[in-house]
C-alpha cells in the first residue's frame, strides 16, 4: 500500500504538531512565570486517588511528608526485609504495629485537621510527618 503525497503532507504536519507542543509543554511550568528554583525544605506530597500510600524503603519513609484529607485511608507498603512501624509521636493517634519485611497494611488518618509526626518505634531515625487538612 503506497501513501499519497497528500496522506504524507497531513501526517507529517502532524507529527511536527505534536513536537512543538511537546517542546512548549517541557519548557513551561504551566502558570507563565519563570521556572521554579530549587528548594531545601522537604516537600509535601499531597494525597489524591491512589496516592495514599507510604513506602518504607532502605529505612526511609517515602513521601516523608504527606498531605491527606481526614479519615483517609493510608497504605503503608515495607519493602525492607526488617519490620517497621508507622507511629504518632504523640499519644499514638496512629499505630500500624508492627509491619513486617514485604508487607502491606492500612490505617486511618485522623478525623481533626493537623500535622502529625510519626516514627518508626523499631528505628527511631525513621521519621515522617502525616498533614490532615
Amino acid at each position: 500500500m503506497s501513501l499519497t503525497s497528500p496522506h504524507r503532507a497531513r501526517t507529517a504536519l502532524a507529527m511536527g504538531s505534536a513536537c512543538a507542543l511537546l517542546i512548549l509543554v517541557g519548557c513551561s511550568n504551566g502558570d507563565g512565570t519563570s521556572p521554579a528554583t530549587a528548594s531545601a525544605s522537604p516537600t509535601v506530597t499531597s494525597a489524591g486517588p491512589g496516592r495514599t500510600r507510604v513506602v518504607i524503603e532502605n529505612f526511609t519513609f517515602r513521601p516523608a511528608n504527606l498531605q491527606v484529607r481526614p479519615g483517609t485511608k493510608v497504605t503503608v507498603v515495607n519493602k525492607d526485609s526488617d519490620a517497621h512501624t508507622v507511629t504518632a509521636t504523640e499519644d499514638k493517634i496512629f499505630d500500624t504495629g508492627n509491619i513486617t519485611g514485604g508487607a502491606t497494611v492500612t490505617f486511618t488518618a485522623p478525623s481533626t485537621p493537623g500535622s502529625y509526626s510519626y516514627l518508626c518505634t523499631l528505628h527511631p531515625n525513621m521519621k515522617g510527618t502525616l498533614t490532615v487538612a
